[in-house]
C-alpha cells in the first residue's frame, strides 16, 4: 500500500484553535513564497549566506517544540457530508500538495464541478525541472492530491494504490492550469479514478492524463493504517 494519504475535511477542522491554525497557514504560505523566490530570482552571495542563517536559526527554535502526533490529532476518517456542486473544497491544513499550511503546497483552488473535481492552479519557480516546464513528479503529486478529493465526494477513506501519468505535452509554469478527475469505476475496494491536466481556456490543451486505483479502508482504521494496522 502507498505511503499517499487521503483523509479530505474541511477548512476549519483543525486540532488547533482558528487563530493558531491561521499563523501556520500563514507560515506555510511563506515558506512557499521564498522558495519560489529563491529558485526564480538572483541574490548575491552574501544576501543568500545570511538568509540562510536565519532560516537554520528559526528551524532549530522550531524543533524545540513537542513533535506533533497526526495519528493522535485525526484519528479517525471523519468525512462529514459531501460538499455541494460548485462548493470549493477544503483538506487537512498540512496536506502536502493541497494543504493551506504545508511548505510543498502549490496553492490550489479547488471546487466540485458535478460528478467532477477540479482543481484550478498555476505552477511557479520551485516546480520548475526543464526550463519553463514544470517537473514530471510535481504533476504526479497534483493527479494524487486531487484525486484524493474525489475521495471526498464519495464518502471513502482510501490509500494511493496505483497512479499512472501519461505526459502529453510539456506543463508549462506560470501559467493557469486546471486538473479535473472523477470516479472511473469501482470493484470491491478499489476506486480508480480518471483525470487530465490541461491549460485553463475555452479551448484546453491537454498536457497530461492521469489514472488511479484507491484502496477504501474503513474510517476507523485511517490512524490505525499509520501504526501498520491496515
Amino acid at each position: 500500500m502507498a505511503d499517499s494519504e487521503h483523509q479530505p475535511t474541511r477548512r476549519g477542522a483543525s486540532p488547533f484553535p482558528e487563530e493558531h491554525a491561521d499563523a501556520r497557514a500563514d507560515a506555510g504560505r511563506a515558506v512557499r513564497d521564498v522558495g519560489h523566490a529563491l529558485i526564480g530570482h538572483h541574490a548575491d552571495t552574501a544576501t543568500i549566506e545570511a538568509f540562510t542563517a536565519e532560516l537554520r536559526r528559526w528551524a532549530a527554535t522550531l524543533a524545540e517544540g513537542e513533535r506533533r502526533q497526526r495519528v493522535i490529532e485525526r484519528p479517525t476518517g471523519d468525512w462529514g457530508p459531501a460538499p455541494g456542486d460548485g462548493h470549493e473544497m477544503f483538506s487537512f491544513d498540512e496536506r502536502p500538495i493541497s494543504g493551506r499550511a504545508s511548505p510543498l503546497g502549490v496553492d490550489p483552488r479547488i471546487v466540485r464541478d458535478g460528478d467532477e473535481v477540479v482543481a484550478y492552479v498555476t505552477l511557479d519557480s520551485a516546480h520548475e525541472g526543464a526550463p519553463g516546464r514544470a517537473h514530471g513528479g510535481v504533476t504526479a503529486a497534483l493527479f494524487d492530491d486531487v484525486m484524493g478529493f474525489v475521495l471526498t465526494v464519495e464518502q471513502q477513506p482510501a490509500f494511493t494504490g496505483e497512479l499512472t501519468i501519461r505526459y502529453e505535452a510539456g506543463v508549462p509554469v506560470h501559467e493557469p492550469l486546471q486538473c479535473r478527475v472523477r470516479l472511473a469505476g469501482r470493484e470491491r475496494r478499489k476506486l480508480f479514478i480518471a483525470g487530465e491536466l490541461t491549460s485553463d481556456a475555452p479551448d484546453p490543451e491537454v498536457y497530461a492524463r492521469a489514472s488511479g486505483t484507491f484502496i477504501a479502508i474503513p474510517s476507523d482504521l485511517f490512524a490505525s493504517a499509520a501504526k501498520g494496522g491496515a
